[in-house]
């Protein structure tokens, strides 16, 4: 028998996850990560819980909940200091003129992470999510990380950062499993969540107003600047450029005639620059910090690459830089590649490994 320690968010993937486990008679203890974080000081507004959030007193709830009638043991970990670090980086990014993505910063520190180190702490072989994605052991004994049955539904981007060394001790047992299944299982076993939303946003911004965030945890941080054509002509002024990312067209408070978007982000000058779709358009990126899943790439080669959770995968030539460091070259433009995002490369269905846009 197989121990597995489980995250468990109250959601319906991790709760199914819990009944797959233990119906392939592995010994499940699920875990819920709780990581303490409060609404900025900056605003005292009551507010109602979140719809469609996570780590919510409700969540908890239906996580032991889930666990009882499983008759699994359950626990909570208090991350709350741990969690802080994705927090700092998510801010910093914003400071910086980057777009962050904190879920895969979640996942490469904490998830597989501090939890790999409560699994060793009591005697598992494994750790498991409700991710959707798929784990594949080849003929040579080589452990692939693959994207879920459902495309809709595939989080495999958000897993380019887990060690590769890592691979062989995870469990991702929604991924052979399309969402509507998944649902139905929940249904069928009366789980409790069957009907239960996913979550849409990030954990720790549940009102997505993350500029308020950067502003209550960087109080002393002045971004404020113009807003300028990419021609340098002044059109307006901004009072803090993390409230924009690249690629963006709505809420710029800016009327021009005709459809402008965030071209790019000038931390140093504090200026946002707009332009239109053409100008929008990048045939290459370089990334940082790469994680590959396959023995480090040493020529090019080709790929298909995702630069946004919700982008599809393009086709490219990649180019390794050194060991840290690629290029990527696209084949038809790509709009929308914005620094601080994460550009993963795929061969097919199997995630070969990526890292953080410059």
């Amino acid at each position: 028998m197989t121990r597995v320690v489980l995250a468990m968010s109250g959601g319906v993937d991790s709760s199914v996850a819990a009944w797959l486990l233990r119906e392939a008679g592995h010994e499940v203890i699920g875990v819920f990560m709780r990581h303490g974080q409060a609404a900025p000081e900056a605003d005292c507004t009551p507010r109602l819980e979140p719809p469609h959030g996570c780590c919510r007193p409700v969540d908890v709830a239906d996580a032991r909940r889930v666990a009882d009638r499983l008759g699994i043991p359950f626990y909570t970990l208090n991350l709350r200091e741990d969690f802080d670090r994705v927090v700092d980086y998510f801010v910093d990014e914003y400071a910086a003129g980057r777009t962050p993505n904190p879920c895969i910063a979640c996942n490469t520190w904490l998830k597989f992470g501090k939890l790999f180190d409560y699994a060793q702490g009591v005697g598992a072989d494994c750790v498991a999510t409700g991710h959707h994605a798929r784990l594949e052991t080849l003929a040579d004994g080589q452990v692939t990380l693959r994207r879920g049955r459902d495309v809709d539904k595939d989080q495999s981007y958000v897993l380019f950062g887990i060690a590769r060394e890592l691979l062989g001790r995870l469990r991702f047992p929604v991924g052979k499993h399309d969402k509507t299944e998944i649902r139905r299982l929940a249904l069928r076993h009366e789980l409790g969540v069957a009907d239960k939303p996913d979550s849409q946003e990030i954990c720790f911004v549940p009102d997505q107003d993350h500029a308020r965030l950067v502003r209550a945890r960087r109080p002393e941080l002045d971004t404020a600047g113009e807003v300028v054509t990419t021609d340098g002509t002044v059109v307006g002024r901004h009072d803090g450029f993390e409230q924009f990312t690249v690629g963006q067209r709505k809420g710029l408070g800016i009327a021009l005639g005709e459809p402008r978007y965030v071209i790019r982000i000038e931390p140093d000058t504090r200026r946002v620059v707009l332009g239109t779709w053409d100008e929008l358009a990048r045939t290459e990126l370089t990334a940082r910090d790469a994680n590959w899943l396959i023995d480090t790439p040493e020529e090019p080669f080709r790929a298909a690459v995702k630069i946004r959770y919700r982008s599809r995968p393009v086709e490219a030539t990649v180019t390794p830089l050194n060991p840290d460091r690629f290029c990527i070259q696209f084949d038809e433009p790509r709009h929308g590649v914005a620094p601080g995002q994460a550009a993963v490369c795929y061969d097919g269905d199997r995630v070969l490994g990526g890292g953080w846009i410059e």
